[in-house]
């Protein structure tokens, strides 16, 4: 049995798998998965993962050189934000209007679909290096 904080498979090896700058999406309930991208759904009812919850042990694994969310988000709920920036530390978080970021999540290798109904509770990473 893995010994950490991480316990699931499917995104142990995703993040095993990341080089520099590849990406990661930890979405609500309702964003849009393009077909082509691996879709990770750990959603089981509302609120249940919570997307602070699932984005909290995602970064006690993965190093993160950068992060973006939507406009929509920083515009309009600038608490939830700010609990979004505390679990990632000094990480810069850019941000682009929703239309924008749903096309920008092709090119990720997953997306990670969690309980979350607060709108806009979504945000892409973009893997670091530890060296």
């Amino acid at each position: 049995m893995k010994k950490g904080t991480l316990l699931n498979q499917p995104i142990s090896a995703v993040i095993a798998g990341l080089g520099h700058t590849d990406t990661l999406v930890i979405a609500d309930a309702g964003l849009p998965i393009p077909p082509e991208t691996q879709r990770i759904d750990l959603a089981l009812a509302q609120g249940i993962p919570a997307f602070l919850d699932v984005l909290r042990v995602v970064m006690s694994e993965m190093q993160v050189e950068r992060a973006l969310v939507a406009q929509e988000l920083v515009d309009g709920n600038p608490e939830y934000l700010a609990q979004i920036k505390a679990l990632l530390d000094d990480v810069p978080v850019g941000a682009v209007p929703h239309e924008t970021f749903k096309s920008q999540t092709r090119t990720a290798h997953a997306i990670i679909r969690t309980g979350e109904f607060t709108p806009y509770a979504n945000i892409i990473l973009s893997a670091g290096v530890v060296f």
